[in-house]
């Protein structure tokens, strides 16, 4: 019998998070495309300026509802017939708004790129927002939000910014709308709303795939380059501020058997030298089955399946500024929680005591680090960071700066960005459960002023 010879594995390269070429279409619209050999379905992100705080006030909400619409028929296709044509493209859309803006989706694979942008194209040129459509949209939401309301992980983070930012700001309030804001959205509204905020010379593309035998100019050319618009002043971006003042919110309801935990305030974005040392530090903090914080609440006290740490930015400037939000989540059973939140603390306070050790710090920059390749395996995952990157205003090589940071970040460095992450007596506790069960334990802790809402 005749064996083929064993391969053997090359010599390994080092590798580098992908670094885009930029370009802008005679329209005004900036693209960014990566050639990924191998990457056969190619991904689209478009960032449209069409910010959350650009809602008219009373029918916030009106954005998500542009976003669903979009999809929703064209001037060349109704709804059925659009959908329909994406289908044969085996290509996926899908859209949503946030603070930024609202973000566009496509995955499609690269032998239909062509027809899957013609379709995108005719969805930013030309949506024709049906009003049967719009309406149903409305439906669907308004159905939605008593879900969302009942599940105690999106009620505790619905809590926790109001709780967190002034009245008057857009941050303050539910993203996609409440029931209230939501009713009043209709076709009209959606049309204003995109006239006013839709156009190519304020979108970004980012395009990534293999576009080995594609004439990717020629076909940017003939779909994207066709959506007109003019042009518009920038808009300036509200300063954000918030209360992180120590206090407990308890959401009350009534038998509930576990008690959802969400402790947050406001933190530097990723324009802050801090962030790579505040990645790594929060990381060893709760980023991991092997984090402090699982450590005490999951295997030394049993009292949760898991407790996470992280920051995820809300806005970022031009400028070079913005905020996230630091925050510590997870739940525990009812008759725990005081002990559970002693635990949190305890384990802040030995932080800001003794510190990480090297061995902490070590493991987190491996995971980090190490697992960075796998991560951005598919063209979707890396034309999601690119698309993050571009919305706040970094520059395109950051996410691979980033990496050699986090490398670079000591012990004492991490230490201390953690640490002020989560400052013991500067944070603000939202907690979805019984208040008749836990509020006296809570307040023995002395973590800050205590009140009870409905649930």
């Amino acid at each position: 019998m005749t064996y083929h010879p064993m391969p053997h594995a090359g010599e390994p390269t080092p590798w580098a998070f992908p670094t885009p070429e930029r370009d802008t279409l005679p329209n005004g619209l900036t693209v960014l495309h990566c050639h990924r050999p191998g990457q056969k379905v190619v991904a689209v992100e478009i960032n449209l300026q069409a910010p959350l705080e650009a809602e008219p006030e009373g029918t916030e909400g009106v954005a998500t509802i542009m976003a669903r619409a979009l999809s929703e028929g064209t001037d060349r296709h109704t709804a059925e017939e659009f959908a329909a044509e994406l289908e044969r493209c085996g290509a996926t859309l899908d859209a949503h708004a946030d603070h930024p803006g609202v973000r566009v989706s496509l995955e499609v694979p690269a032998s239909r790129l062509a027809k899957a942008l013609g379709l995108l194209a005719d969805a930013l040129r030309a949506p024709a927002f049906p009003e049967g459509e719009v309406e149903r949209l409305v439906r669907n939401r308004l159905d939605e939000i008593p879900h969302e309301l009942a599940n105690p992980a999106r009620r505790a983070a619905m809590e926790l910014s109001k709780e967190l930012f002034p009245a008057g700001s857009r941050m303050s309030r539910p993203r996609q709308g409440t029931e209230e804001t939501v009713a009043r959205v209709d076709a009209a509204g959606v049309r204003a709303f995109y006239a006013a905020h839709v156009r190519p010379a304020t979108a970004t593309a980012v395009i990534v795939g293999d576009f080995t035998g594609i004439p990717l100019a020629e076909v940017l050319a003939g779909t994207l380059g066709t959506w007109t618009g003019g042009t518009a002043e920038a808009r300036p971006v509200p300063a954000i501020t918030a209360d992180d003042t120590g206090r407990v919110v308890i959401v009350d309801r009534p038998g509930a058997v576990q008690t959802q935990v969400l402790i947050g305030r406001v933190g530097p974005d990723r324009h802050d030298r801090v962030w790579a040392a505040q990645v790594l530090g929060v990381y060893c903090l709760g980023g991991t089955l092997t984090s402090r914080l699982d450590r005490v609440l999951r295997e030394e006290k049993g009292y949760t399946y898991g407790v996470r740490a992280f920051g995820q930015v809300l806005r970022s400037t031009p400028e070079g500024t913005g905020a996230s939000l630091l925050a510590i989540s997870g739940s525990v059973a009812t008759d725990v929680t005081g002990p559970a939140l002693e635990d949190t603390w305890q384990v802040l306070r030995t932080l800001a005591a003794g510190g990480l050790t090297d061995e902490e710090r070590d493991v987190a920059v491996q995971n980090l680090v190490g697992v960075a390749p796998l991560k951005y395996e598919t063209a979707a995952a890396v034309a999601g960071t690119l698309a993050d990157q571009v919305e706040q205003y970094l520059p395109d090589d950051f996410q691979a700066q980033l990496y050699a940071r986090l490398a670079e970040a000591g012990t004492v460095e991490a230490t201390a960005a953690a640490v002020s992450a989560f400052p013991v007596d500067n944070l603000v506790t939202v907690l979805v459960g019984d208040a008749s069960a836990i509020e006296e334990p809570v307040r023995a802790l002395g973590i800050g002023e205590v009140k009870v809402v409905s649930g």
